[in-house]
């Protein structure tokens, strides 16, 4: 098996990138390929004394600013494109890669395509709860959805919850405004009754305050609302580490005290970080995308690289495919989704 990285994506490319996967192939034992300029990545595998990691040449950086669909069309030669070519020439199973999630998603689409009966794919975005962690989709792929689309998602969701994170029988939640079944705009109302007759653990609504409690193992919503909840998540994170440290600097005894409170303070941000988790799987495309944050560290890349080959093995996309077809086999009723 190999797993293909795109080493000249995300903001702390190509050092991080390259160190990441490195840190893959000798702790984890994974198959990997590191996709970009040659001469660049050549240098830094020298630096890490890992000449034995391939290298495929791929000239083209697409930036962040430049627009995704015009950028894949026009950079056949990226490291974005490239990687994709390689899944769908069968020259690696997965593939990684922290540059701009647009041209990601654009380049997986045109040249992957979307898994039979899938309406639109979803980023899959794992956030910290009291005890595991719950999957959020979508996270930012597609603002406006129908409510086939949001049915998709759950079942999505729960079979890479089962199947890649272990979760014997995946609750789903839809993200709502309220937990009765009348609450909500158009597109909740729509797909409460899509989700209560499919064959998913569907656990009803779920409120904004319920998505870092571990009530759901997987919460549904369009990408809009998704983006806005992964972001405020980041930005509530960050601003409690920053106002920890400012409280702690104000006094002596309040050092001292923090002194105490260390290895607790410690495991807290180790469940907060991203980086423990790798990446966000591009779920409905006909391959297995991982789009790793932008600001991936070593150890984020090497988490994201892990959970590409997991999905590998476990054979998401064929999983996917069956369970949607297994949906629309027993008639579900649509409506004017």
């Amino acid at each position: 098996m190999n797993i293909v990285v795109d080493a000249m994506g995300g903001d702390f490319a190509p050092r991080e990138i390259v160190l990441g996967a490195v840190r893959a192939h000798r702790e984890l034992g994974i198959e990997v390929s590191l996709i970009g300029d040659e001469n660049i990545i050549v240098k830094e595998l020298k630096a890490l004394s890992a000449e034995d990691v391939t290298v495929e040449h791929a000239p083209e950086i697409i930036g962040m600013h430049e627009s995704p669909a015009v950028a894949v069309r026009r950079k056949r030669n990226s490291s974005i494109v490239k990687a994709v070519e390689l899944m769908k020439g069968g020259k690696a199973q997965a593939m990684v890669s922290a540059g701009s999630t647009g041209a990601v998603m654009a380049a997986s689409l045109l040249y992957l395509g979307r898994i039979k009966s899938i309406g639109r794919p979803a980023i899959a975005t794992l956030l910290p709860n009291r005890t595991r962690c719950t999957l959020l989709l979508d996270a930012g792929a597609n603002s406006d959805c129908s409510p086939k689309h949001l049915l998709q998602f759950g079942i999505m969701g729960s079979l890479y919850s089962k199947l890649i994170l272990g979760v014997e029988n995946p609750a789903v939640g839809l993200l709502n405004i309220g937990e009765e079944e009348t609450k909500g705009n158009e597109l909740t109302l729509g797909t409460y009754p899509l989700l209560k007759a499919s064959n998913v653990n569907f656990i009803g609504n779920v409120e904004g305050r319920d998505v870092f409690s571990g009530v759901a193992d997987v919460i549904v919503c369009d990408g809009f609302v998704g983006n806005v909840v992964l972001k405020t998540g980041e930005g509530l994170a960050a601003t409690l580490m920053g106002a920890i440290k400012e409280e702690v600097a104000k006094s002596m005894r309040a050092r001292l005290g923090a002194i105490l409170t260390i290895p607790v303070l410690k495991e807290i941000k180790r469940k907060m970080d991203y980086s423990e988790y790798g990446g966000a799987p591009l779920l409905g495309v006909n391959g297995i995308t991982i789009i790793a944050h932008g600001s991936s560290n070593s150890t984020a890349i090497k988490h994201a690289i892990r959970m590409a080959r997991d999905s590998a093995e476990k054979d998401i996309v064929s999983a996917i495919h069956s369970g949607v077809a297994d949906t629309a086999g027993r008639e579900v009723n649509y409506g004017n989704a």
